[in-house]
């Protein structure tokens, strides 16, 4: 999975004109799923979301985390589901969006990802899934960061082009 995290003074993001979700001071976090993700992934990013030291202390320095923000009991945190964070434009100026989960996998692991957060105790609110959305944000210092966790590679999950090939070989006899 990976996340475009923004610390926000606050956000909102509408469908349709209506607003289906908003927060007040924390974070606006436009995730995709990678094609490989599994529900590891899932948990591991609302893990580093929940823990992510981007707010500022009495000093003035980056180093509260969103989870030790005081609860207001507005939203923390606004997660938009966003499949172009895997954009690849590596090779054109078209991005390339092979790395995207398919759309039911992605939907399946961001809602997975939105009940970690919560089962952290993290207020989230969320966009609509596949809609097309405006997001507003007031972001604060600015301070965005990209947030990564890789999904397990194919060879290594057993998945690879070469594991499926020889266990064909070995069920055709």
């Amino acid at each position: 999975m990976r996340a475009v995290v923004q610390r926000v003074a606050r956000a909102e993001v509408r469908v349709d004109g209506r607003t289906v979700g908003r927060c007040g001071l924390g974070l606006l976090v436009l995730v995709a799923a990678h094609r490989w993700d599994e529900s590891e992934q899932a948990r591991k990013m609302a893990d580093r979301l929940w823990g992510l030291r981007i707010f500022s202390d009495a000093d003035g320095r980056i180093n509260v985390a969103l989870k030790d923000l005081p609860d207001t009991g507005a939203p923390k945190v606004l997660a938009v589901s966003n499949f172009t964070v895997y954009g690849d434009t590596a090779k054109n100026r078209r991005p390339s969006f092979t790395e995207s989960a398919p759309f039911e996998k992605g939907r399946e692991l961001f809602d997975q990802l939105v009940e970690e957060l919560r089962r952290l105790g993290c207020p989230v609110e969320t966009g609509e899934f596949g809609a097309h959305m405006e997001v507003e944000a007031v972001c604060d210092g600015p301070v965005t960061v990209i947030v990564d966790v890789p999904p397990v590679p194919r060879a290594q999950k057993g998945n690879s082009l070469e594991t499926a090939t020889s266990e064909r070989r070995q069920t055709d006899g």
